[in-house]
Formats: C-alpha cells, sequence, structure tokens
C-alpha cells in the first residue's frame, strides 16, 4: 500500500512538474549560456556584487526619480498568418504588464495578508517605442515573415540571418520577440551578455491580457531570480523574500512552510515564483531596489532612460512593412524553358549557398552546384528536349524537388 501511495503521488506530481518546465526557461538558457561562455559566470557574479552594493549604497543616485520608463519594441515572428499578434494584444499585455509594476492590478487583493506591506509600487513603465534608432516614426510592433514554424529555447530568432529579426540596440529598447516557442513561455536574456542577445522571447500563447509571463520575464532581465534562487532553499539575493524549497504550483490559499521559512512561509503570490497568472500579484521592496539598481548611473541599464525610443522622430514616415510571402517553398519558374529558367529563395534564404543537382530521367546528374542568391539562374543551352528534375538539399536535410520540360 506504501508503494502504491508513493507510485500515486508521482503521477499525480510529474504533470506539474512538466507544467512548470514549460512556464520560465530563463535558469535553463543561463546555464546554457554559461556552458558555452565559461567567462560568462564570472561576469555574472561581479554584476551581482555591484546591484548589493548599489542597493545597500545611498551615494548611488538614479538618474532619474520618480516613475522611469523603458521604451519597448516587439519583434513577431509568424509563420501563419494567424500568428500575427494584433496591436490590441500588445496594448492589453502591456496594460497588464504596467498595472503589476505599478501595483495596480486588482488582483493585490489576493496578496497574502502577512506580506502586502512589503508589496511594492515599482514605479517603472514600459511604452511602446515611437521612434526606432534612426529616429524614424514608428508603431513599436513589427512582424516579420519566417520559414520557421516553431523555435528552441536559444538564440536564433534574434538574427534575421537565421530567419528571425535582428533586435533594436538594446542600450535604448527592451526587445521582445514574440515567436511560437517549443515547451518554454518565455526566457530572458543573461545580464552582461552579449547585446546583440539582449531581451526577451515570449511564446504567442503567453501574449495578452492577464497574462503575467512577460512581468516574470521583465523581472529577470532587470536583474530579478526566481524566489528559490534555482537551488533548493536557495538565495534570490533579496532581503525580504523568505527562502524557499522551490517553486510554487497552482494556485495555494494556505501557508506553505519550507527552508524554515515559519511563521510566513512561502510568499508565492510573487511575481518570480511558478503560481498561475491569477495568484501572482506583487514583487517586494527589496525587489523593487533590486530593480531599479540597473537603471542607477553607472547601472547595466541605465541608458534605456536617455534612449531616442521616445522622442518625438525625425522622420515622420513608417518604415515600409514586409509583405506576407506569396508561396511558402523555392519557385522555379517557367516549367517549360528554352534558354534558362530561375528559382526564388527569397522566402527562405537559409536555401542560399546549398547544393542542387539538375538529372535527366535516366538519373544523370547533367549540372550541379550551390545555389549564389535568393534569385538563382540556370542556363539550359546545354540540355536536350525532355523532362529533367532539379534537386536541391540542404545540410538540415530537408530536400526539395521540382521538374521542368526543356523544349
Amino acid at each position: 500500500m506504501k508503494m502504491f501511495r508513493t507510485l500515486l503521488i508521482v503521477f499525480i506530481c510529474l504533470p506539474l512538474l512538466g507544467a512548470a518546465q514549460t512556464r520560465c526557461a530563463s535558469a535553463d538558457y543561463q546555464q546554457q549560456q554559461v556552458r558555452m561562455q565559461p567567462a560568462l559566470s564570472a561576469r555574472l557574479a561581479s554584476l551581482d556584487n555591484w546591484i548589493q552594493q548599489a542597493v545597500a549604497s545611498p551615494s548611488l543616485e538614479r538618474t532619474q526619480e520618480g516613475t522611469l520608463v523603458i521604451p519597448v519594441v516587439f519583434h513577431n515572428l509568424y509563420h501563419l498568418p494567424a500568428e500575427k499578434i494584433t496591436d490590441q494584444q500588445v496594448q492589453a499585455q502591456l496594460k497588464t504588464l504596467n498595472e503589476c509594476f505599478r501595483m495596480r492590478n486588482p488582483d493585490t487583493s489576493n496578496t497574502r495578508p502577512v506580506f502586502k506591506s512589503l508589496a511594492a509600487d515599482c514605479e517603472i513603465e514600459f511604452r511602446l517605442a515611437i521612434s526606432d534608432p534612426a529616429r524614424r516614426a514608428t508603431s513599436g510592433i513589427i512582424h516579420r515573415y519566417t520559414p520557421v514554424t516553431s523555435w528552441k529555447m536559444g538564440d536564433d530568432m534574434k538574427f534575421s540571418g537565421k530567419m528571425g529579426a535582428d533586435g533594436w540596440d538594446s542600450k535604448g529598447y527592451l526587445n521582445i520577440w514574440v515567436c511560437r516557442m517549443e515547451k518554454f513561455a518565455g526566457f530572458s536574456s543573461v545580464l552582461g551578455d552579449d547585446p546583440k542577445l539582449d531581451g526577451i522571447v515570449l511564446d504567442q500563447g503567453a501574449l495578452g491580457e492577464g497574462h503575467k509571463t512577460l512581468v516574470h520575464e521583465v523581472g529577470h532581465w532587470l536583474g530579478l531570480k526566481h524566489l528559490w534562487g534555482d537551488a533548493y532553499c536557495g538565495d534570490d539575493g533579496v532581503s525580504d523574500t523568505p527562502k524557499q524549497a522551490s517553486y510554487t504550483m497552482g494556485c495555494p490559499n494556505t501557508v506553505r512552510i519550507t527552508c524554515g521559512n515559519n511563521p510566513t512561509g512561502d510568499m508565492y503570490n510573487n511575481y518570480m515564483d511558478f503560481t498561475s497568472d491569477a495568484c501572482m500579484t506583487l514583487f517586494s521592496e527589496g525587489q523593487k531596489s533590486r530593480m531599479r539598481s540597473l537603471l542607477k548611473t553607472g547601472g547595466l541599464r541605465a541608458s534605456l532612460l536617455q534612449s531616442v525610443g521616445l522622442k518625438t522622430p525625425l522622420i515622420a514616415e513608417l518604415p515600409v512593412a514586409d509583405l506576407d510571402p506569396t508561396w511558402l517553398e523555392p519557385k522555379l519558374y517557367p516549367t517549360a524553358v528554352t534558354h534558362s529558367l530561375q528559382i526564388d529563395l527569397s522566402y527562405d534564404r537559409r536555401w542560399v549557398g546549398q547544393s542542387y543537382r539538375i538529372i535527366d530521367l535516366q538519373g544523370r546528374v547533367r549540372q550541379q552546384g550551390n545555389f549564389q542568391s535568393a534569385i538563382h539562374r540556370f542556363s539550359a543551352e546545354g540540355l536536350e528536349k525532355g523532362y529533367y528534375l532539379l534537386e536541391a538539399r540542404r545540410t538540415d536535410g530537408l530536400v526539395y524537388q521540382s521538374k521542368f520540360l526543356k523544349l
């Protein structure tokens, strides 16, 4: 009977563990980056030490009193038209983000009474950029078609050369990439890492009013750790958040005592836990100080307060929007040819540089080479009349075939 109960608990908890693992990938992403860049670990330790000193030292004045405003740009990577995010979705998400950071969300009433005195108005707000880095007018929402149907945890979505979208200058903007993610709801870049990687990746399903994944990830982006410090009874570097064993699932309504944090128990209503959106209701005063320290003079994110992103554009015209593709695979034309034909690889430039062969009906290779550009031209002058097969193969294993007739 005891073994049966143990197995029952395991089977009940496994789905919950899976749900937790799909929520935030920031800790996994940081571990991955440190493995690839061993020196990053030392930079993180040095930065954390600077933050602790900045929080403790009143001599480090912030660059601006009162509410600090950060310009934001959303890069929407869509494969299907239905994956295009709307202005209304973005505005609704920003509404939730700002309410949570300003402690104006109506669900603050759900905060456990023992922690209400620690709940903070962080005095940080986020607004869509109205000027891009060249001072051209922008809506702050960029739509970009991609042939990639879903993305793994990593940085490919942050580069146009990898079918993603290049981020704007991270010294002046919070870049948020919204795309179809595999397994994870979102993750933040690592403090002190390459500026080209800086920002937040958010799954499309986690965007919109009431969704708080972005609140959680912005917390990471501004220097906060998970409450358990990503270790059993670990340290999140904040004095007024009790130690706790690990993440919390669902929406508890009772005291959870772990790591000797009696009598208060875990602060599971905190945005840096994994509780359900409806139960995440506060940042603490200590977390506020830690986040705002990065915006003080000399802080890693102080330059955001001098950004051109919220200044009046000098160029009124909006950049020309990318058009949706009219086909979703390489297009060979004409299909009946006398002198030459060409293939259009514009929809997916990953084909450029890849190998191709032109094969006759007897299986003989009549031409071969590599695609040199997005529009690659072939000569048909040396081919006899009849049908031929163009076969192309990418290094990732994808194969393309199309037939044509030489007249």
